[in-house]
């Protein structure tokens, strides 16, 4: 793509390096921009910039937080008994937009996949163990995206609780396997949660 000014090619390679933008939109956004005041691009680029600085992760469940515990984990009317897993802050979102889910939340930060070379030590299994012995868990919800490697975390995660007494279900399989969670409506997403089965039940159908 020939563009007649190296500035408005530096912004739009910037732009185009976002998951699904291309050249083509990455252009589009970047002419936008440039027809704003010049008040309202540099308090744009402000808004990132100090999200970008500011941004933290709660110590407990390691969610997006402006401090270091987020407003889930603060907010006392949920339950801290049960803990939704999940892959990643996408999937937090998703989930409460169902407004089905008063318990509180684990993101991993990822899922166990051997082939892209994630193993256990790199995601927050440890620190979920930890707060599950700590915190009187009664219910570990997992909330993984239906997939081998997802299935693999589920599994992984079940062996090192094998000896702690504590209910640990999946949520139902209205999200089609090989699917994301992110991506599901939500009352397929809400019905899942409420018609969650048993891990044990869940791995034996499989």
């Amino acid at each position: 793509m020939q563009l007649p000014s190296a500035l408005l090619e530096n912004a739009v390679a910037a732009f185009a390096k976002l998951p699904g933008i291309g050249k083509k939109t990455a252009l589009r956004l970047v002419l936008h921009l440039l027809k704003q005041d010049e008040e309202v691009t540099t308090e744009f680029g402000e808004v990132l910039q100090k999200m970008r600085k500011e941004i933290k992760f709660c110590q407990r469940c390691f969610n997006i937080s402006d401090g270091t515990i987020c407003s889930i984990c603060a907010n006392s009317g949920r339950s801290k008994e049960m803990i939704c897993v999940v892959e990643n802050i996408r999937d937090v979102i998703a989930i409460e937009n169902t407004q089905q889910y008063n318990g509180t939340y684990h993101v991993l930060g990822g899922i166990i996949s051997p082939l892209d070379g994630i193993g256990p030590d790199q995601l927050t299994i440890e620190p979920l163990i930890e707060r599950i012995k700590k915190d009187k868990v009664t219910e570990l919800i997992f909330a993984l995206n239906p997939t081998i490697q997802g299935d693999t975390t589920i599994y992984y995660i079940q062996k090192k609780l094998q000896d702690h007494p504590i209910r640990v279900t999946t949520i139902a399989r209205g999200v089609a396997f090989g699917g994301e969670l992110e991506y599901a409506d939500e009352m397929t997403l809400a019905r899942s949660l409420q018609n969650r089965l048993p891990v044990d039940r869940y791995v034996n159908n499989r």
